[in-house]
């Protein structure tokens, strides 16, 4: 028979195992246990991707446990962010997002996703970097002082490429377009293959991107960087002019952040973190992934929410003044 003391003691752990603190005490001191899975809302190839891919090989490592990464394009990242929703809150499916799906596409349209970033719980900041802005070679500018006197004196004429219409770089040429006081048109396309022959070709004057997707053509002279949106560290693009000094409050960058479900125990969500900001140390991936234009920012789920909050306030103006809308 069991004494009064062993009575309690088994009891107390089995109300500590069956609560909801208990379960998540032990699920964290346990995770993972099982493989992971990185959800990411973009194709295969891209900025995303690849720091997605990098940062999964180096989890895999720390962790001793697989972890693969899962592209689904497409839907403005609503399908990604619809998986994630839908998992199992154990740390297992995870989201990394670009402030386009957890900011811009909520604000911009009905469709965006806003009823599942609510239900999303941010977990770590992941990286951070400027986009540049490139003209075509046979545009006779240099630099963009350059560029705002030649939209001056040209109004109309200087078009702006975008991936399509509430894009970061559509975004960008309306903040462009109010700061600097020029008449600019913007020519969406569908996707960023049209955008960067038409500029190499010259059929459109101007484009934001990041550095990585038009590096070559730049090397090669097809097309001119004029200058960065902001400040950075990575070796790629610290040399760069800010577009600030030209043009005072042009500041902007991109960046990515962690996600789980909005259920995902804090204990869990502490180790997940705790596990990202090791990796993001990692000294070989940090100089693979900054050398293409990125900068990897270990950070905590308050890191991520003030991104967000800074975000919304600035390109909800954008939005608002060049009234702008995405069905």
């Amino acid at each position: 028979m069991l004494n009064r003391f062993n009575r309690r003691t088994i009891l107390a752990t089995l109300l500590l195992a069956t609560s909801p603190l208990g379960f998540a005490q032990t699920t964290a001191a346990a995770w993972p246990t099982k493989p992971i899975k990185l959800m990411v809302p973009y194709a295969a190839g891209g900025p995303a991707d690849v720091v997605a891919r990098e940062l999964a090989l180096v989890l895999s490592a720390d962790l001793k446990q697989t972890v693969t990464v899962e592209n689904q394009g497409g839907g403005m990242g609503v399908p990604a962010l619809g998986v994630v929703t839908r998992a199992d809150p154990d740390g297992r499916t995870l989201l990394l997002a670009a402030f386009g799906n957890m900011v811009l596409q909520p604000m911009l349209s009905k469709r965006g996703g806003a009823d599942l970033v609510a239900k999303l719980r941010p977990v770590s900041t992941i990286s951070t970097g400027p986009h540049v802005l490139v003209v075509s070679a046979k545009l006779p500018v240099k630099n963009i002082s350059e560029l705002i006197d030649y939209a001056r004196a040209n109004p109309g004429k200087v078009s702006f490429a975008s991936a399509g219409t509430g894009g970061t770089a559509h975004l960008g040429m309306e903040m462009f377009k109010a700061l600097s006081k020029t008449d600019v048109l913007h020519v969406p396309y569908k996707g960023s293959a049209g955008a960067v022959n038409d500029l190499i070709s010259g059929e459109v004057s101007a484009m934001f991107s990041s550095l990585p997707s038009l590096q070559g053509l730049a090397d090669k002279g097809m097309v001119k960087v004029l200058a960065a949106t902001a400040p950075s560290k990575s070796a790629a693009t610290k040399s760069l002019p800010l577009i600030s000094t030209s043009l005072p409050g042009f500041d902007y960058t991109t960046w990515y952040a962690m996600y789980a479900p909005l259920a995902t125990p804090k204990p869990i969500v502490d180790s997940i973190n705790a596990a990202l900001n090791k990796a993001l140390k990692n000294t070989a991936m940090v100089a693979k992934i900054e050398a293409a234009g990125t900068e990897l920012q270990p950070g905590s789920p308050e890191d991520v929410m003030a991104w967000t909050q800074r975000d919304t306030d600035k390109w909800a103006r954008v939005i608002r003044d060049a009234k702008i809308s995405v069905e």
